[in-house]
C-alpha cells in the first residue's frame, strides 16, 4: 500500500512554518527579557503548568469521558454537547492551573515592583509549550511521514498499524498543501497571543486579589475555544474558524501592545 508523493515545495513550506512557530516564543522571550525584566523561572512555571494541566489532566479527562465511559461518550456525541464540554474542559483545566501557578508566583514576588513581566514570561512559557507540544512536534511528525512517503518507506516504517489507519495517513499526506502551512502558522501564532493575553489577565487579577478572576478567565478561555470545538463537531468550516481567530488575535495583540508600549 502506498500513496501519492508529497510535493517537495509543500514539505519545504511546512518545514519553514514549523521552524517559525518553534522559534517565535524564544525570539519574543529574548526580545522582551530586558525591557520587562523577564525571569526564566516564570517561563519554566508556564511550561510545567501547561504540561500538567493540558497534556496530562485535560487529556486524561477527555480520554475517560469521550472514549472510556460509555454513558458520557454517547451524550457527548451530540455536537452541541461536545462544543460545550470541549470549551469548558480546556478553560477549566488550563485556567485553574494558571491560577494556582500565578498565586504561587505572586507569593514569591510579594515585593516585586514589576507590572506584567511575570505574566509575559509565564504566558510565553505556557504558550510556547503549547506551540511545541501541540504544533511543532505534531507537524514535524507529518513532515517526516511525507519524506518517508516520497521514499516509499512509509508502509515499512508504520507496518504495525492496521490497514485502515495506514490508509488514513496516506490520504492525509495526499491532502497536504503549502496553504496548510499558513493555516498552521496562523493557528499557532493566535494561540500564543491568546495565552499571553490570558496570562496578563490572570496575573493582574491575582495581584489585585480579585475573587472573580478565575471564573472570568475560565469563561474567556472557553469562549476562545468555542470556534475550534465547533469545527471539530462539524458545525463550522475551518476557514471561518481561522478568520475568527485571526481577527481576535489581532485585537488581543493590539490591546497588549497599547498596554506595554512604553516599556518596549
Amino acid at each position: 500500500m502506498s500513496g501519492l508523493p508529497v510535493s517537495p515545495v509543500t514539505l519545504a513550506v511546512l518545514g519553514a512554518a514549523t521552524i517559525f512557530v518553534a522559534l517565535l516564543p524564544i525570539f519574543l522571550y529574548r526580545r522582551w527579557r530586558t525591557p520587562f525584566a523577564l525571569n526564566r523561572r516564570d517561563a519554566i512555571a508556564g511550561i510545567a503548568m501547561f504540561a500538567l494541566s493540558a497534556m496530562l489532566v485535560e487529556r486524561a479527562l477527555n480520554d475517560y469521558l469521550l472514549r472510556q465511559n460509555a454513558a458520557t461518550s454517547e451524550w457527548l456525541s451530540d455536537p452541541l454537547a461536545f462544543v460545550v464540554y470541549g470549551a469548558l474542559a480546556a478553560g477549566i483545566c488550563e485556567e485553574v492551573g494558571r491560577f494556582v501557578a500565578m498565586r504561587w508566583l505572586a507569593r514569591r514576588q510579594a515585593n516585586d515592583t514589576r507590572t506584567d513581566g511575570t505574566a509575559l514570561a509565564y504566558g510565553l512559557g505556557h504558550g510556547g509549550a503549547e506551540a511545541w507540544l501541540v504544533g511543532v512536534m505534531v507537524q514535524s511528525q507529518w513532515i517526516a511521514f511525507g519524506v518517508l512517503e516520497n521514499r516509499g518507506q512509509l508502509d515499512t516504517y508504520l507496518g504495525n498499524l492496521p490497514a485502515g489507519s495506514l490508509m488514513r495517513i496516506h490520504l492525509l499526506l495526499a491532502s497536504l498543501s503549502p496553504g496548510m502551512a499558513g493555516v498552521f502558522a496562523l493557528e499557532r501564532v493566535a494561540a500564543l497571543v491568546f495565552q499571553i493575553g490570558l496570562s496578563v489577565l490572570m496575573w493582574r487579577g491575582v495581584r489585585a486579589g480579585s475573587r472573580a478572576i478565575l471564573p472570568i478567565a475560565i469563561a474567556a478561555h472557553a469562549l476562545i475555544d468555542v470556534p475550534a470545538a465547533m469545527s471539530q463537531a462539524g458545525l463550522l468550516p475551518l476557514v471561518t474558524v481561522d478568520a475568527i481567530y485571526a481577527v481576535a488575535a489581532i485585537a488581543v495583540a493590539g490591546i497588549l501592545i497599547r498596554m506595554h508600549r512604553r516599556a518596549v
